[in-house]
């Protein structure tokens, strides 16, 4: 994610970092070739007598622009409902570990339990970006349940599982009531109903032949852009065609982004860096002096 102070609007113009711009200006420089191309080949072009007006262009920009606006709202929701749903393993992670300090007796320490809350965000967090496990568990997780937890499906859920009995012991050893027991699983299951809903987010992308139709869409028209241009701009053809073409195919690019919010792209969301947040909560709230640096973003303004 993009962390950028606020600046002047002359200078947000020409911002680099954080805009699609670095992965559409390949693309923004082909249509930008193709105008020239057309420029040198009007003449020819010309002779054949086949002419594009802008009337048709026109027509089926405005369509693009409003389906491109209903895919980037879709996948808009997927990013705002991933960020709650983080957004509420912080809240249940900070509650769960609260109750279990004001209720268990004062002589049980609850580092364990604090670390497999601190496994379960790292875990869900490398499951939703498809990355190894076993160098960040390893610390947190004892060695004994650990391969269990990495040869599980869900590695994520089987943390829960570990948690869920680590109460469990300690109510059978009378240090929980059933009452007790039954509000803190109850946080166990907010936990639980956030893995569900961050997985079925990845798992379930937009329909392929919804975004396939709007891509070939898009650069249909910006490949024949230039053509409908070039009889009536003339040079100014490839600055025309370049400045309509970036406002598709970046709205376009921007979609992909947000389309899975897990991932390590600019605009998605920093899973990183609010794991690094709850591990700093957790461990200061188990009184814990080692914890660590909170993470801030980096020289171009991203934080992952």
């Amino acid at each position: 994610m993009i962390i950028r102070p606020q600046q002047h609007w002359f200078a947000r113009i020409f911002v680099w970092h954080g805009s699609v711009l670095s992965k559409v200006f390949s693309r923004l420089l082909l249509n930008f070739l193709l105008s020239i191309a057309v420029i040198l080949m009007l003449p020819w072009y010309a002779s054949l007598g086949i002419k594009l007006t802008v009337a048709p262009f026109s027509i089926l920009g405005v369509a693009i622009a409003i389906f491109l606006g209903f895919r980037n709202n879709a996948c808009y929701a997927r990013f705002v409902e991933a960020r709650q749903l983080w957004g509420q393993l912080m809240i249940a992670a900070r509650s769960l570990l609260r109750e279990v300090k004001n209720t268990l007796p004062g002589d049980v320490q609850p580092a364990e339990f604090v670390r497999l809350q601190i496994a379960f965000a790292h875990s869900l967090r490398m499951t939703l970006r498809h990355l190894p496990q076993q160098e960040t568990l390893a610390p947190l997780i004892s060695a004994r349940d650990l391969p269990g937890v990495l040869a599980a499906h869900s590695p994520a859920n089987r943390i829960l599982l570990l948690m869920g009995e680590w109460l469990a012991v300690h109510r059978r050893n009378g240090g929980l009531s059933d009452i007790l027991f039954h509000s803190l699983n109850n946080r166990l299951n907010d936990m639980s109903a956030v893995l569900a809903g961050c997985e079925r987010i990845a798992n379930t992308p937009i329909p392929f032949a919804y975004t396939l139709i709007l891509h070939r869409t898009v650069y249909m028209f910006c490949i024949l852009l230039p053509f409908a241009l070039v009889v009536d701009l003339h040079y100014m053809t490839p600055f025309i065609s370049v400045l309509i073409s970036y406002t598709f195919i970046s709205l376009d690019a921007l979609a992909e982004e947000l389309e899975d919010p897990f991932g390590l792209e600019n605009n998605d969301l920093p899973l990183d860096a609010i794991c690094n947040a709850m591990e700093i909560d957790l461990r200061q709230m188990n009184d814990e002096t080692e914890y660590p640096v909170k993470q801030v973003p980096d020289k171009n303004y991203q934080l992952t």
